[in-house]
């Protein structure tokens, strides 16, 4: 039973590792891309919001983990 909390835990840290880390390159390349085709600035911004939304997802699933290894400690 504990292993397999770890085990979740562990798989839940992986993938929010992944979202901003994927997260950020996308929005830096973006960021170097848009500019260069000629994309309006409101597309840009489109983007923002949506690394902004994903990073916002990564920092709740990180608290939640941290609430419950607290738990865990007792």
């Amino acid at each position: 039973m504990e292993r397999e909390k770890d085990t979740s835990l562990a798989r839940k840290g992986r993938t929010v590792s992944l979202v901003i880390a994927g997260t950020l390159i996308v929005w830096m390349l973006l960021q170097v891309i848009g500019p260069m085709v000629g994309l309006a600035g409101r597309y840009a911004l489109l983007f923002d919001f949506a690394a902004l939304a994903a990073l916002i997802w990564a920092f709740v699933n990180i608290y939640q983990i941290w609430r419950m290894r607290q738990a865990e400690k007792g």
